[in-house]
């Protein structure tokens, strides 16, 4: 996949997904000068993880007809100072009335806890994930 970014000043990025024209804008948070406006790049970054985790859980789903039906998830972004980092990511996935076993439960978690996302990132990050389903 190839993406075309700029930037337009005032600490605002904007990269656009060649493939469907969509854009995604970041801006640098308040606490980093920024306007914190919209997502900055290390909330991409967590937000990547949970949506990466949701994504390879609904592809290993779909191929035993499985329905994640009102599966939700919250994230939350945890800074370090110096160096200025991401220091832990914590994703809590909430699925309320699931009506999956208990080893469908685990199998899925399982698969969750596997998507690129997470293994690719440094693993100084600490990813605290819980499932509430």
């Amino acid at each position: 996949m190839q993406f075309k970014s700029n930037y337009k000043g005032q600490l605002r990025t904007v990269a656009e997904h060649l493939g469907s024209g969509d854009q995604l804008i970041t801006d640098a948070p308040i606490d980093n000068n920024g306007k914190g406006e919209t997502f900055s790049p290390t909330d991409l970054v967590a937000t990547a993880l949970g949506s990466c985790m949701m994504t390879i859980m609904a592809i290993e789903a779909k191929k035993y007809g499985m329905r994640l039906g009102d599966l939700t998830w919250e994230t939350t972004k945890v800074m370090r100072v110096n160096p200025r980092t991401i220091s832990k990511i914590k994703i809590h996935f909430s699925w309320p009335n699931c009506l999956l076993t208990d080893d469908q439960r685990a199998w899925l978690k399982e698969k969750g806890l596997s998507c690129p996302v997470a293994l690719a990132l440094h693993p100084d990050i600490i990813q605290e994930v819980t499932f509430d389903f």
